[in-house]
């Protein structure tokens, strides 16, 4: 069997229960590998969930070696106390990812959403039915943390390797431009 083109691990950092997702893209087509949580209990020391954080995105890497990892961005929200632990949450997966020499890339919700659905209001049913279109599984998850995970993989996948980027070299001006592109010059 050929090796897959491209492996793209996706997280829902969450401190009490986290969201993960192993997509392996093959031409044109999205090959679900793995979704699902990693629930901590919220009585468990915070520390302690922290490190099931860690080791559960390094066993993730070692089993399934991702070639990238997309991570959601935590949102501003009124509790102060609840974004610092899920900055922490999300900075212990991405620190996991670093070590082990991943590229990291973050995606806002609304990001996530936009590309999934094509509406960054979306809620968690529209963004569901359309991964469900998009990669043909069926069976809903038991915590839509895991099926946020997906989409975030499916939103790096897309943001990633789409027509307009790929093969684009950015330029700072337009006469870098014109040099970098001679023929694209319309005669008078």
């Amino acid at each position: 069997m050929q090796k897959p083109l491209k492996i793209i691990l996706g997280i829902d950092p969450g401190t009490v229960i986290m969201g993960y997702s192993i997509i392996a893209i093959d031409g044109a087509k999205i090959n679900m590998l793995e979704m699902d949580v990693l629930k901590m209990g919220s009585k468990r020391d915070p520390y302690q969930r922290l490190e099931l954080i860690h080791s559960r995105v390094n066993e993730l890497i070692k089993k399934f070696r991702p070639h990238s990892f997309a991570i959601e961005a935590p949102f501003f929200g009124k509790n102060v106390q609840s974004m610092l632990k899920l900055g922490r949450a999300q900075g212990v997966a991405i620190a996991a990812a670093i070590q082990s020499g991943l590229t990291v890339t973050e995606y806002s919700p609304r990001k996530i959403k936009q590309s999934i659905t094509g509406n960054g209001n979306a809620d968690k049913q529209q963004v569901w039915k359309m991964l469900c279109h998009i990669t043909s599984i069926i069976e809903e998850p038991r915590y839509l943390d895991a099926s946020d995970a997906l989409a975030v993989a499916i939103c790096h996948h897309f943001q990633t390797s789409s027509i307009l980027s790929s093969g684009t070299k950015k330029v700072k001006d337009w006469s870098e431009f014109i040099k970098s592109n001679p023929g694209r010059i319309a005669g008078k």
